[in-house]
Formats: C-alpha cells, sequence, structure tokens
C-alpha cells in the first residue's frame, strides 16, 4: 500500500520530530519505506530517515507491507500533517 503525503511540518529539519517518527514507524509489525525523489529508506531507521531532507512543502510517498499497513500508514501521514 503506497500514499503520497505532503509534508507540512514547520520544524521538519530538526532532529527531534525525525526520531519521533521512526518511533512512531517502529510501533508497526509492517515494513515501512519513505521514497523521496531516487531515494528510498527504512522509515524505522533513524540515520535513514535523517539522510532524507523532509522540508515543508516537500511530498513524500510513504510505502508500508503487512498486517497493519493501512493504520501505519494513516498514522504516518497525520504525523507529517502536524
Amino acid at each position: 500500500m503506497q500514499k503520497e503525503v505532503t509534508i507540512q511540518m514547520t520544524n521538519s529539519m530538526e532532529a527531534t520530530p525525525i526520531a519521533h517518527l521512526v518511533q512512531l514507524a517502529n510501533q508497526f509489525s509492517s515494513s515501512i519505506y519513505f521514497e523521496m525523489d531516487t531515494k528510498k529508506v527504512n522509515a524505522k531507521s533513524i540515520m535513514g530517515m535523517m539522510s532524507l531532507v523532509l522540508s515543508s512543502g516537500s511530498k513524500v510517498i510513504i510505502d508500508a507491507s503487512g498486517d497493519d499497513e493501512e493504520k501505519a500508514i494513516n498514522e504516518l501521514s497525520a504525523f507529517l500533517a502536524k
């Protein structure tokens, strides 16, 4: 399951929101990846997520696969829209 999301976080480049995003992703059993431009990283990896330049207005594709994929995508999308 995939969903394209426009990031609306005001402090998106800071480490703390990225850490919270990774913690949220780790609550799900599904495999979760974020795709941006030509880069695809594991949403459960702090180093991978910090390598993405997540800034307000950017578009990212959340790709989840597993038992709770729909819930994972919905909650991660909501987090990015804060």
